[in-house]
């Protein structure tokens, strides 16, 4: 289901947070699951992983992450600030050490005169250390192309924010 690179990445995410005893939680838009559905093709994820929502409409995003009315119109939910607010409550809503937020345009269509077919966002947050981490991006490919280096951009975050701190979160 997934490219080997990308399961290797997970299985390294899987063991960092075993051994830091790091829990996880994700709130994804334009992977749809995917990044919950790798993390939990593992055996015993549950040691490491709280929960997945999939929050592709506005409304959900609203509804089910908290993410305010205003800051949707203001950035738009293909935005930095929006993987933020996604990745906070995540983190918060999940119990969870570190949350994931995961928001843009997979295409072919979906395209605004702001946002093109393959800008994507991704957030990390660590509410208990007060810290996080984003990335903005421009990937190039087919809807699945992009959608799996979204899931493949988010462990690397993973493992680059994992590795940088040494202390359990």
């Amino acid at each position: 289901m997934f490219p080997i690179k990308i399961k290797q990445k997970a299985e390294k995410v899987f063991k960092l947070c075993l051994k830091k005893k790091i829990k996880l939680a994700f709130a994804e838009s334009c992977t749809g699951g995917l990044l919950s559905s790798l993390i939990t093709s593992f055996p015993n994820s549950s040691k490491i992983f709280s929960c997945g929502l999939v929050a592709y409409s506005n409304l959900s995003k609203e509804k089910m992450l908290g993410v305010s009315k205003k800051s949707l119109k203001k950035f738009g939910s293909v935005s930095r600030e929006i993987a933020i607010a996604m990745a906070e409550s995540a983190a918060s809503e999940g119990n969870a050490d570190i949350g994931i937020g995961i928001t843009g345009i997979a295409g072919p269509g979906g395209a605004t005169k702001n946002k093109k077919v393959g800008d994507v966002y991704i957030a990390i947050s660590d509410i208990k250390n007060n810290s996080g981490l984003s990335y903005d991006l421009d990937l190039k490919g087919s809807r699945e192309q992009i959608r799996l280096s979204s899931v493949e951009s988010a462990l690397d975050l993973l493992i680059k924010y994992i590795l940088n701190h040494k202390k359990k979160c």
